[in-house]
């Protein structure tokens, strides 16, 4: 009986040994609880913790893993990144308090805690019990201030991975205590100051990742210190100075990234004793001299990326490459002459960017027999014909040669490139026709032919090509009615200045994913279509300079996302739609994320951002027409109604226009009063009411207008003082008042009647005026009368009979 006791006494301690410890279980369901009671609210919680109870074994809940030793279980690792939804991943919605109860599972390896929304301080005390942590994950948080020492503590921490906060502070000499530590992952935060001389004393670390912060000064050059070091990430801050000259003695280097900083000087000639150099990335910095030859002997070198900086290569030197490449940018490094015959060699290059250069010549034949992906050539003097050869490619995917002198027709054979994607040919002399083929490009998603010399009456039918959101064929001499047989998911379709006459086609409705549709400066005629309501994703509309007649129909204000509308410079009678106060586009402020460049296709197979550009979209900005960058649309809201025969008054339900940068109604016929509501527009920079009849005085709502830089109400009827105060008192060319009827203020320095009241004058000048007006009068009545009087008593007028009857004179005796 007392061996059975004892056998069931060693079962009891054995099952309990297999269940984690009572005190991390409580630290877990407290951790629960306060996610819980902090999602509740916002329905944002983006995991489940239903295994998460009192009766079961929490070794054996989803996102915990347990480990067993000496006879013992415990929590070791917990997997709670993305405890919210996606849409609440950069909002702050857990505060960094609910990981306390954490802190108290000292063993504690791994930590992951990415896109979980969480925000505040990082809770260094806390930190300092998980002594054992490895891998510790807080990355695509809200965190802030800064990070606290402890954290450098951790001497057993291999990967730290803190990207995408909002933790600001300068890292602490103390780092350099972390003699063990691998790997140091801390970019995408806001850490500031200098990178730590004592950085070099994490002699172990083969990881350093420090990118996306505001780093600025030197690289210390301690950093030469980590001979085991594989990967230097320093990316996206604001380094400056040269790249240290010792950076050579890191020998196991594989992957040197310094690109977006402001480094100057010479690229060391040191680096050529990287011998495991694969990756090199130096883009967009302040570097000169010439890219040393050198480079090139690094057999292992696969990707070069040197863009944005002044290193032209060295004409006279010889290069014959001992590596092999990939990838190869040098855009916009002052690179002149011929394309570089040696590029030639490199048969594994995939990506080839010399953009924004100087090349001359033609496009030789041996780089359309390359097989590359993506061909830039962007921003050359490159001159003569396409080869047909280019086409024949099974693998090009991106091909950008907008900006140069090429000539002649399209090869036929561009629809043989089965895997074009992106093909950008603008800016160029090229004519004819666009090829039919163009039609099989099957994969295309980006067609811009713009500022070109191509003409016909008929494009080829490309509503085949299911993928190509955005066509621009603006500049050309195209004619006939507009193109409808275009891909349904297009949303991009720019067809200005070309010769396109016709009215609106019904088929415009069928592109139902359209966001952008500029047709300014052809021939198109009739009247707006009420049809155009349905295009329900419309955000900008430019259909300025055409023949367009008829009223502007109500029913545009259901456009729910239009907030650039361009129709000025049409033949458009009847009033201005009331309802245009409901497009709600012009009235909410957008930001970049909803701007219509969002383009999924815009990374090529190599991983890489191409330098594409767009062509801006002309709109009359502030009195002249300008390009706005199609790169920073989302920041414009603008409505154009000018240069038509519009009538009727200014609704004053343009005053919830709010968003509104540009209101633009000048030269119509608009009569009535300036709408007081205009007051409203808080974000108005140019209002232009200028050439229509408007009568009443300019609202004293306008002078709260705190970023309004242009206001033109001339020739009108409009009277009464100009508003005084704010923005108004700035705003003092007279062009802008000129030609009404009874306008005053001083802006145009015309006094208004009140100004003039004689309440307002000097009490001394209105004394003296008196004494020499009124006193001159009355000093000449009374000597008049004396005068008379004495000449009468003296007898110098007699009465003399008159010849005739009952008629008398005076004669002097």
């Amino acid at each position: 009986m007392a061996k059975l006791s004892i056998l069931l006494v060693l079962l009891i301690l054995f099952t309990s040994s297999l269940c984690c410890p009572e005190d991390q279980k409580q630290a877990l369901l407290q951790f629960k609880a306060s996610v819980i009671n902090a999602t509740a609210s916002s329905k944002s919680l983006g995991v489940t913790f239903e295994t998460w109870n009192f009766s079961s074994d929490c070794c054996n809940w989803d996102m915990v893993n347990c480990s067993s030793r000496f006879g013992a279980r415990t929590v070791i690792a917990l997997a709670l990144s993305s405890l919210v939804l996606e849409p609440f991943w950069y909002s702050k919605v857990l505060s960094s308090t609910i990981l306390t109860p954490l802190f108290h599972i000292r063993s504690l390896t791994h930590l992951y805690l990415s896109w979980s929304g969480i925000y505040g301080e990082l809770p260094g005390d806390g930190f300092a019990n998980l002594s054992k942590l490895v891998y510790l994950d807080m990355g695509s948080n809200c965190f802030n201030g800064s990070i606290p020492s402890q954290l450098f503590h951790l001497r057993h921490l291999e990967y730290l991975d803190m990207r995408l906060n909002s933790i600001q502070g300068i890292l602490s000499g103390e780092v350099g205590s972390l003699s063990s530590l691998r790997a140091l992952w801390l970019y995408g935060n806001s850490f500031v100051g200098n990178i730590p001389k004592e950085i070099g004393n994490m002699t172990k670390l083969q990881e350093l990742y420090l990118a996306d912060n505001n780093f600025f000064g030197e690289i210390p050059s301690s950093i030469s210190y980590l001979k085991e070091l594989i990967t230097l990430h320093l990316m996206n801050n604001s380094l400056s100075m040269q790249i240290p000259l010792h950076i050579g003695n890191l020998s196991n280097m594989k992957d040197l990234i310094l690109s977006y900083n402001q480094l100057t000087g010479r690229i060391p000639s040191s680096i050529q004793n990287l011998t495991e150099l694969e990756s090199l990335s130096l883009e967009n910095n302040l570097l000169t001299g010439e890219i040393p030859s050198v480079l090139f002997n690094i057999k292992g070198l696969k990707h070069i990326s040197l863009s944005g900086n002044d290193l032209p290569l060295n004409k006279n030197a010889k290069i014959v490459p001992k590596c092999m490449l990939v990838t190869l940018s040098m855009n916009s490094c002052g690179i002149s002459g011929e394309i570089p015959n040696w590029i030639s060699t490199q048969n594994t290059l995939t990506f080839l960017d010399l953009g924004e250069n100087q090349l001359e010549g033609i496009f030789p034949e041996w780089l359309a027999e390359m097989k590359l992906t993506t061909i830039i050539l962007s921003g050359n003097n490159l001159t003569g014909i396409l080869p047909p050869l280019l086409f024949n490619s099974p693998s090009l995917y991106m091909l950008l040669l907008y900006q140069n002198h090429f000539y002649g027709e399209l090869p036929d054979n561009i629809g043989n490139a089965s895997q074009l994607g992106f093909l950008m040919l603008g800016r160029n002399n090229f004519s004819g026709k666009v090829p039919e083929s163009i039609s099989s490009n099957y994969k295309l998603m980006l067609l811009d032919l713009s500022n070109n010399k191509l003409s016909g009456q008929a494009l080829p039918d490309l509503r085949s090509n299911e993928l190509l959101e955005i066509i621009d064929l603006s500049s050309n001499e195209f004619s006939g009615e507009l193109p409808t047989n275009l891909s349904s998911v297009t949303r991009i379709l720019v067809l200005g200045k070309n010769k396109f006459s016709g009215s609106l086609s019904r088929n415009l409705i069928m592109l139902s994913w359209l966001e952008y549709l500029d047709i300014h400066d052809n021939k198109i005629t009739g009247e707006l279509p009420d049809y155009l309501s349905q295009l329900s994703n419309l955000e900008i509309l430019n259909l300025r300079n055409n023949s367009l007649q008829g009223s502007i129909p109500s029913s545009i204000s259901n456009l729910r996302s239009l907030r650039i509308l361009d129709l000025s410079s049409n033949c458009l009678v009847g009033e201005i739609p009331t309802m245009f106060g409901n497009l709600v586009g012009m009235i909410e402020k957008r930001n970049k994320s909803s701007s219509f460049l969002r383009f999924s296709g815009g990374v090529t197979p190599a991983g890489t951002y191409p330098s594409i550009r767009f062509n801006d979209l002309e709109v009359n900005w502030k009195r002249s027409i300008q390009g706005l960058s199609s790169h920073n649309l989302y920041l414009y809201t603008l409505l154009d109604l000018s240069r038509n025969q519009l009538c009727g008054e200014i609704p004053a339900s343009l005053g919830t226009l709010k968003a509104l940068k540009t209101l633009n109604i000048s030269y119509n016929n608009i009569f009535g009063k300036v709408p007081t509501s205009l007051g409203d527009l808080v974000d108005i920079e140019s209002l232009d009411l200028s050439r229509n009849k408007l009568r009443g005085s300019i609202p004293q709502s306008l002078g709260k207008l705190q970023q309004l830089t242009i206001l033109d109400v001339s020739n009108n009827n409009l009277t009464g003082k100009i508003p005084i105060g704010g923005q108004m008192d700035t705003m003092i060319n007279p062009n802008f008042y000129a030609n009404n009827s009874g306008l005053c203020g001083m802006q145009i320095q015309v006094l208004c009647p009140e100004d003039l009241s004689p309440t307002n004058l000097p009490k001394n000048e209105s004394k003296e005026t008196w004494f020499r007006w009124e006193g001159v009068w009355i000093g000449y009545s009374v000597g008049f009368f004396v005068i008379v009087g004495s000449l009468y008593i003296n007898g110098y007028f007699v009465p003399v009979p008159s010849t005739r009857r009952h008629q008398e004179v005076w004669q002097w005796k």
